[in-house]
């Protein structure tokens, strides 16, 4: 196994089709188990672009199907995340028309201008480390493997900068 994955990283391309015959029959059937049929292939895929991005990062190449198996458990974790916030979403359709038509009163822009003081002083509190770290995943919309290549630092330290950075700002926001 370690010479297939060994060819993956040195770019060679039918190594990574290889990957993905041997590997995407099981990890698909068990999506198949757990997810609606039209939604699992798709997220084969994913996991395995996902595999294919973390390759670099894998230290044990003994249990790599296990590692798809975790991998594909991650997946579907998302998959019924998102399904539940766009339900939450969907259900609260009459509340945020209502939300809607308030929004030009007087009322409504004068809390929204106080809130956006209070994010602005909340923001110039914190540190610069954790300002520039915000503004890349908030503000430019940039995922965390992303600026974990920008900032020099493995995606899971970038993971905690961020995390830490939230808890710093929510902290400033309370006092603010």
């Amino acid at each position: 196994m370690t010479t297939l994955l060994d060819r993956i990283l040195c770019g060679e391309p039918e190594a990574v089709s290889e990957f993905y015959r041997s590997f995407a029959p099981k990890i698909e059937k068990y999506l198949l188990k757990k997810l609606p049929p039209e939604d699992a292939l798709e997220i084969t895929n994913d996991v395995f672009l996902d595999a294919i991005d973390a390759l670099p990062t894998l230290q044990n190449t003994n249990n790599v199907e296990g590692w798809l198996y975790r991998i594909a458990r991650n997946k579907i974790a998302d998959y019924y995340r998102k399904r539940k916030i766009k339900s939450f979403v969907l259900s609260t359709m009459p509340f945020l028309q209502i939300l809607a038509s308030e929004i030009d009163e007087p009322e409504f822009q004068m809390e929204k201008n106080k809130v956006r003081d209070q994010i602005e002083t909340a923001f110039h509190i914190i540190s610069g480390k954790y300002r520039h770290i915000l503004l890349l995943h908030y503000e430019e919309e940039r995922p965390v493997k992303e600026i974990a290549l920008l900032l020099n630092l493995s995606p899971k330290a970038t993971e905690s900068l961020l995390f830490r950075a939230r808890q710093s700002f929510k902290e400033a926001y309370g006092r603010a």
